[in-house]
């Protein structure tokens, strides 16, 4: 390796410190108290350093964002070679309750804290790659309705209530309030996937259809 190369790779070492310093604090401390210099000393770096990657504050909650939605959507890579529109939502879901449990601290930054949202509204920031996300799901419920396996409805509010179902799900686990019905950690993740697999069943009008029943 190369004298090119070698800083190359110290620098995103460096970066991936500052970032994984980054969160650990937002999350344990708030982001509102979090200093740069905080930042520097949990790296046992100077505050400089830290700005040499980042001009503020803002910028490294910014990136800490965007890497979170970077790796949910690795979940999701093979979401497109599911043809049928069912069987995609409920992947999705799957998918969606996987990057939560396996990634706690960047769940809580893209879908519990306060704060972020508040932040992202004063750096004049869109939520762009939650509605990416959010746009996605309403592409497969349309598509699910064309398709006669949901109900005609708004699918905004379809959206909105799978959505709920999983966020509620994971956060649930987060906060350790499953433990009162599921006692067994091991268990908690095959519960949330076979409540998912419950909620998608009922919503399935095809079958109905099919046999006539109401």
């Amino acid at each position: 390796m190369g004298i090119t190369e070698r800083k190359e790779k110290q620098k995103l070492e460096i970066r991936k410190l500052i970032l994984d310093a980054s969160m650990k604090l937002f999350i344990e401390e708030g982001f509102s108290n979090v200093t740069i210099r905080r930042i520097a000393d949990l790296i046992e770096y100077s505050p400089t350093t830290v700005y040499l990657y980042f001009k503020d504050k803002d910028e490294i909650f910014y990136a800490l964002h965007d890497v979170g939605f970077q790796k949910m959507q690795e979940y999701n890579r093979d979401l497109g070679s599911i043809r049928n529109p069912l069987l995609r939502l409920h992947k999705m879901g799957e998918n969606y309750i996987n990057f939560g449990m396996d990634n706690p601290e960047f769940y809580s930054l893209m879908f519990i804290l306060n704060e972020p949202m508040k932040k992202l509204s004063e750096m004049g920031c869109d939520w762009k790659p939650g509605d990416a996300a959010l746009a996605a799901l309403e592409t497969t419920v349309n598509e699910c309705m064309d398709k006669g396996y949901l109900a005609k409805a708004d699918p905004k509010i379809v959206s909105l209530a799978v959505w709920s179902f999983v966020h509620g799900l994971v956060s649930l686990a987060e906060c350790q309030r499953l433990e009162k019905l599921v006692p067994q950690e091991e268990m908690i993740r095959p519960i949330q996937i076979q409540a998912l697999t419950w909620l998608i069943n009922n919503l399935d009008i095809s079958e109905k259809k099919n046999t006539g029943r109401a």
